[in-house]
């Protein structure tokens, strides 16, 4: 668990099934598509396949009402694929907050305090993150964790089809910091 000044990171459990649902019904980038709900009964299940995840998947909660607000994860990848030995310490997170909170500074809190985490606890050395071109709001997130813009992929991915059922190319920038610029950035050891 990761507590912030307003906000609990924590693993979810069965009873954030409609919290789930109310972003996850029409999520608000195509990148989340694949995750949409359909019904309620769809959100408990999900849930409880989340619920199993306790170190990387993290529901974001308010701390004055418990109402779950969307969630934030990572998973350590290997920075060095064909390496099998090299070290799992590269991290690319996703975060998504239902839109109802967007505009209150939650994105960045959670998503700094979760940073922290696996800058100092999880051994993260790199962390990269992805957004679309047309997602302001997520760029602006990673400038102001002090990412780094790496680079703009044109026609990079596709997650949603038009109405003929062709595949809408997503342009999407990379943007990355790493361990040490993320500790003398926050003036920290």
């Amino acid at each position: 668990m990761i507590e912030t000044e307003r906000l609990i990171l924590r693993p979810f459990v069965e009873s954030d099934a409609e919290d789930l649902f109310e972003y996850l019904q029409k999520p608000m980038v195509n990148c989340f598509a694949s995750m949409k709900l359909n019904t309620l009964d769809e959100a408990k299940s999900e849930v409880k396949r989340r619920a199993k995840e306790t170190e990387y998947l993290f529901a974001i909660v308010l701390k004055d009402t418990g109402k779950v607000i969307g969630e934030i994860d990572a998973y350590p990848e290997n920075a060095a694929p064909d390496e099998v030995n090299s070290a799992l310490d590269t991290f690319s997170p996703c975060w998504m907050l239902n839109k109802d909170y967007h505009g209150k500074g939650y994105a960045y809190e959670a998503a700094h305090a979760f940073f922290d985490y696996l800058f100092r606890e999880k051994g993260a050395r790199r962390i990269y993150a992805y957004t679309e071109d047309y997602n302001l709001a997520s760029q602006h997130l990673c400038e102001r964790l002090g990412m780094r813009r790496e680079g703009l992929f044109e026609e990079f991915v596709s997650f949603v089809s038009d109405k003929d059922g062709h595949p809408i190319y997503e342009n999407t920038i990379q943007y990355a910091i790493l361990k040490k610029e993320w500790l003398r950035q926050w003036n920290q050891k």
